[in-house]
């Protein structure tokens, strides 16, 4: 009777069929479901707020602009203005009459270079200010007094120096964005932890050791401090650079726009200086947070 009725319990194996399997799929559990959920509100949070803003003040914006006296154009009609440069922002129609798309790539590029710049001497010196006593009385002082001087009057004596309106604009660039990061190198430094400094005397790690294992890993937030700012202020630096060495670049356009009476294509390049000068800081810091695991500010 056992037999039987175990034989009897067993499935019966499937047929061959033409037609296909239906499988079902399962619903996803209470805490994928509240996962989700969550994800969504984190979402909604950090959008909604800024866009609700953003229209507003584009509503008051048009409200204001509306009358016939205004001296600045509407929203609305900053756009049928400027349709033509937001539709193709990579046209080349030779010389200076480019795309804003080119226009921030050709500033990008200097800022790329002179923000490296900054960032290799920025550290180096940053380190030996922040590890030598010598080192911070003689060069803090200089440091002090020279990162005071406004990114623009560096210029003129750059273009006597160089000759040429490229390496000029490199060298504000880099001027501009290296005191910073000296700066937040150098309290990065002499903020290690002397338990940090004892492990390594323990360790008997050499110089070149201490360096990548204790010294960088330990003042790194301190740095992506000085890096988000030094950024910043280079593309702020190439914009106010470009109005006055001229050739291909955002800060040019600015310039040129202005002298052709055209308001409507400044207000576009404006908005394109600020949504790259975001991109530029997100960027730094997703990098710092992902460095430091998560230690350095967002």
């Amino acid at each position: 009777m056992s037999q039987t009725v175990l034989k009897a319990s067993r499935p019966a194996p499937a047929k061959a069929s033409g037609a296909g399997t239906v499988v079902a799929l399962k619903r996803p559990g209470p805490a994928a479901a509240a996962r989700l959920s969550r994800l969504g509100r984190d979402l909604a949070g950090a959008v909604l707020p800024p866009l609700a803003t953003l229209a507003l003040l584009l509503g008051l914006w048009e409200l204001l602009c509306m009358g016939g006296g205004s001296a600045l154009p509407a929203p609305s009609q900053v756009v049928a203005d400027t349709w033509e440069l937001l539709a193709h922002p990579f046209y080349v129609n030779g010389g200076n009459d480019v795309g804003l798309g080119w226009q921030v790539w050709a500033s990008l590029q200097r800022v790329a270079m002179g923000y490296a710049l900054a960032v290799v001497v920025g550290i180096g010196l940053g380190v030996l200010v922040g590890q030598s006593q010598l080192a911070m009385r003689g060069l803090d002082p200089i440091f002090q007094v020279l990162r005071t001087v406004p990114p623009l009057a560096w210029l003129p004596l750059s273009l006597a120096a160089f000759r040429d309106g490229q390496p000029s604009a490199i060298f504000v660039i880099f001027i501009t964005a290296v005191w910073p990061i000296i700066i937040n190198t150098a309290v990065g430094i002499r903020n290690i932890p002397q338990d940090y400094r004892n492990v390594a005397k323990v360790l008997r790690l050499n110089g070149l050791e201490f360096f990548f294992k204790i010294m960088i890993p330990a003042a790194a937030p301190y740095i992506f401090t000085g890096l988000r700012i030094g950024v910043g202020l280079s593309w702020l630096a190439i914009v106010a650079a470009e109005m006055l060495i001229g050739g291909v670049g955002i800060g040019f356009f600015i310039w040129d726009a202005w002298n052709s009476s055209l308001i409507s294509d400044i207000i576009v390049a404006l908005v394109y200086v600020g949504v790259v000068g975001f991109v530029l800081d997100r960027i730094v810091a997703l990098v710092g947070r992902a460095v430091t695991r998560g230690t350095a500010a967002a």
